[in-house]
């Protein structure tokens, strides 16, 4: 590998860990902006998705560059096309804070919602999965990276028992249920970021092994060993 091509690769991984220090800032800021009811923390978040667009459009310029330049193969092309995939998946992460932020501004100022949400416990897996995934990928860690993707099923039922007790309090109180959608789709919101966090583990998967695992069934995935 030339000097110049390894610099330039140095560049953009230390370029995507910074985008995803970005989004973990994010959305740890929008979720205490929920949960704590701070209306101008959410305001930052919605405010500074901007600039995580902005650190997108340069590590993608980047990586077309070191294409066009270098025409790398093997292990730096498959790091090339993993960076692209994961960049465009932070950045949707953080647009889903963004949103995240923008419903918790409408709760906070309205009366909570009389009834007991799990949200704590989704709140806690989905940071353990996105903080995970960023490890895996720094790491190179495609143990962690499997990992990553047997917390997902968790996330989802956490989802759907969230969408059956909030459906249940729009029947039993009408005047609930502008307030019930914004939860719901906080809920819906978080379990996005949950399904990112798996397609950035995938990709450290296919960086560091080259098989691509996007649509293997999880039972004929590898299982982790124990950490």
């Amino acid at each position: 590998m030339g000097k110049h091509l390894q610099r330039d690769l140095d560049h953009i991984k230390k370029e995507l860990l910074a985008i995803g220090v970005m989004v973990e800032i994010a959305l740890n800021n929008a979720i205490e902006s929920l949960v704590k009811r701070y209306p101008k923390l959410a305001e930052e978040v919605k405010n500074g998705d901007s600039q995580i667009d902005q650190k997108e459009n340069q590590i993608e310029e980047e990586c077309l560059k070191v294409l066009a330049l270098h025409h790398p193969v093997a292990t730096d092309l498959r790091f090339i096309i993993s960076v692209l995939k994961v960049n465009n998946d932070l950045e949707r992460m953080g647009d889903l804070a963004a949103n995240i932020a923008e419903r918790s501004i409408y709760l906070a100022t309205h009366e909570p919602l009389r009834t007991v949400l799990n949200f704590n416990r989704m709140v806690d897996g989905v940071r353990e999965m996105v903080r995970k995934s960023l490890d895996a990928l720094i790491r190179t860690d495609t143990n962690l990276a499997r990992l990553v993707l047997t917390m997902d099923d968790e996330i989802d039922a956490l989802n759907r028992e969230m969408y059956t007790k909030l459906q249940n309090i729009m029947r039993e109180d009408p005047e609930s249920v502008d307030r019930a959608v914004h939860t719901l789709s906080v809920s819906r919101y978080l379990e996005r970021i949950a399904d990112l966090s798996t397609n950035i583990a995938e990709d450290v998967v296919f960086m560091v092994e080259g098989e691509s695992i996007r649509h293997i069934s999880k039972g004929e995935q590898k299982e982790p060993k124990q950490i």
